[in-house]
């Protein structure tokens, strides 16, 4: 009753903001991401006859939050008909809950390692619902390459998942820079920052009315692998979301003048004719989209960016899956 899974972090190209249940993580509109080879979790879960459930994430202890590890672990358990309980150790190799996709990486990895833990063997699409409904996002991690997470229809969120729409090996000469300004905990998570947006923002009915155009338009330039297109939807879509947060009452800005530094290198980059987009999560870390051609001269400029404290080169990556070394 041991198992180990990993899992990539996926950044949405298309973002989810807002759920229309929170007790099921079922999404207002669906999404569209990459799979990130480079930013990953490995998790072990061991069940035995423990007390109770014990979660070690890069060797601190788990505290209870609005990310309910301990009652996603307890779902599996009651779909497994077990009673004991794990033991779970977990390591990423990026900053967590700043805005670089900790949680989708996260769950994705505890979900396919708990499940095999437990004995249970299911589908992909049934570990894509089953990962959703500890983190939305972490849906989209149990595929590689570009994903797709579907908004679904149903109450019950049986047609509230993530499918792959291209694997890693369609487009290979895509790549991602995480720029890493700020590592620390931001101050609002994304769970509480999408309710106040759906709550307050005057806007967010208008971010709804033009997701689907964004996601019908970004499925055709990934299958056609139009760079200059994926780009610009990925950042209209981006600045989108942001503008939603910033209209809310109390108003959510992530933003650090580092943040802005890298919108604007990135603005100029285009100016001299280098092809480099950015798009960003809810956080201050910015990701910067461009072709392997120009990693090179892009990494360089971003180097040089007084608020870059670190880059991280991304690839289109694999799927959550199983692995047969433990972390304990």
């Amino acid at each position: 009753m041991k198992a180990t899974a990993t899992a990539n972090a996926n950044i949405a190209l298309v973002k989810y903001w807002g759920k229309r249940s929170s007790d099921r993580i079922l999404p207002q509109n669906g999404s569209i991401s990459m799979t990130c080879d480079g930013m990953a979790t490995k998790t072990t879960v061991e069940f035995s006859e423990q007390p109770e459930h014990t979660v070690m994430i890069n060797d601190e202890e788990f505290k209870k939050d609005e990310k309910d590890i301990h009652g996603h672990i307890d779902r599996i358990c009651r779909m497994a008909g077990i009673r004991k309980h794990a033991k779970v150790v977990s390591e990423s190799n990026f900053p967590v809950a700043a805005g670089l996709a900790s949680s989708a990486s996260g769950f994705a990895a505890l979900t396919v390692a708990t499940c095999a833990a437990a004995g249970l063997k299911l589908s992909p699409r049934e570990l894509s619902i089953l990962t959703r409904q500890g983190s939305g996002s972490a849906c989209r991690s149990i595929f590689g390459g570009f994903v797709e997470w579907h908004r679904g229809q149903r109450d019950d969120g049986s047609d509230s998942y993530a499918e792959e729409i291209k694997d890693k090996n369609h487009w290979p000469e895509f790549r991602m820079i995480a720029t890493i300004v700020e590592s620390k905990k931001k101050p609002v998570s994304s769970r509480g920052g999408m309710a106040q947006t759906v709550a307050t923002c005057p806007y967010y009915k208008d971010w709804l009315a033009t997701v689907d155009e964004d996601l019908k338009n970004m499925k055709e330039a990934i299958e056609e692998r139009d760079f200059e297109k994926v780009g610009g939807i990925a950042e209209f879509n981006a600045l989108k979301m942001h503008a939603t947060m910033i209209t809310t009452k109390p108003s959510i800005i992530y933003w650090i003048p580092a943040t802005m530094e890298i919108i604007h290198a990135v603005r100029q980059m285009r100016e001299e004719e280098i092809q480099a987009y950015f798009t960003m999560d809810a956080g201050p870390n910015v990701k910067v989209l461009c072709q392997e051609r120009d990693v090179k001269e892009i990494s360089m400029q971003l180097a040089e960016l007084e608020g870059v404290a670190n880059t991280i080169l991304c690839k289109p990556g694999d799927g959550a899956k199983i692995v047969s070394e433990h972390l304990f």
